[in-house]
């Protein structure tokens, strides 16, 4: 699948980015030329060779924050859609062979999570447990797993009455060896499109619970949280909230777009696409050839 997805500029471009983000979270707080917890007495000082992106009002730097926030937000998103991929897409194919009340049961209980707004309940449970990155994080993975559930089940149902299921049904194969050797793989492409959108939906909702004070407690930093002290200094500086606000746009931006380029070449569709660039190539060559 990574070939097909390299076959397209958007996925390219999306995977480059998206790797940058991460070497952003792995190495970022290690980079970080000044303590991002550090104050100094040059407050809301402009852009310069010291400070690549100046200082916010209590004289820490900037740069050093961004850098030093991005593991949070990172690990935070991921730990959005794992949740979700696990407690979703897990049931999602067992509802299609584990019987009536099984199917029924988790069915209603998608069909709850779906109407819980899922900011809001995470901000409530947050204020419940304790003002933690976790417990938000693993709440809000839970209320989008319906996601995953019904792209999994889905997925599962049109492969379960196919005749190769059947025949290994027939032919004694357990229900876990046919998850693993035929339907995991019809499941996968659509399970990976709904992860990519989810790893997009985690780091808003990492960056909105930042923004509002809750998940993370000050001074650590996250993107979310350098954006909203910005904008309490935008007399002083108007540029301040550009790049965390582009950063957080950009890489939900990018899970977006590498979902997106998935969805295209997975599948039958993604077959065609592949024939029908090898047929224009094939014909490019023969034209360059006579």
């Amino acid at each position: 699948m990574l070939r097909r997805i390299f076959s397209l500029a958007s996925g390219r471009f999306a995977f480059a980015v998206l790797v940058v983000i991460a070497l952003l979270a792995i190495f970022g707080p290690l980079l970080a030329p000044h303590d991002p917890l550090a104050t100094s007495a040059g407050t809301l000082a402009p852009p310069s060779g010291d400070h690549w992106l100046g200082t916010d009002n209590l004289g820490r730097d900037v740069f050093s924050r961004l850098l030093s926030g991005s593991r949070i937000s990172v690990l935070g998103s991921l730990e959005v859609a794992l949740t979700a991929l696990v407690v979703g897409a897990i049931p999602g194919i067992l509802s299609v062979y584990l019987g009536r009340v099984f199917e029924w049961l988790t069915l209603r209980l998608a069909d709850t999570l779906v109407a819980l707004p899922f900011l809001l309940f995470a901000v409530a449970v947050t204020a419940l447990l304790g003002n933690g990155i976790t417990q938000a994080m693993l709440v809000t993975g839970v209320l989008v797993s319906p996601l995953f559930y019904r792209v999994a089940r889905a997925a599962t149902l049109s492969v379960a009455r196919s005749q190769y299921v059947e025949a290994a049904l027939i032919s004694g194969a357990s229900l876990g060896w046919i998850v693993r050797r035929h339907v995991w793989v019809k499941v996968l492409p659509p399970i990976a499109v709904a992860f990519a959108q989810t790893v997009g939906v985690g780091f808003i909702v990492v960056s909105s619970l930042s923004f509002l004070g809750i998940g993370v407690q000050p001074p650590a930093p996250t993107w979310g949280g350098l954006l909203a002290s910005d904008l309490g200094f935008l007399g002083y500086q108007p540029w301040a909230p550009f790049v965390p606000a582009l950063l957080i746009m950009i890489t939900v931006w990018a899970c977006n777009v590498l979902a997106d380029a998935i969805r295209d070449v997975s599948g039958e569709a993604g077959r065609a696409l592949l024939n029908n660039r090898k047929v224009r190539a094939n014909q490019i060559a023969a034209g360059g050839a006579s």
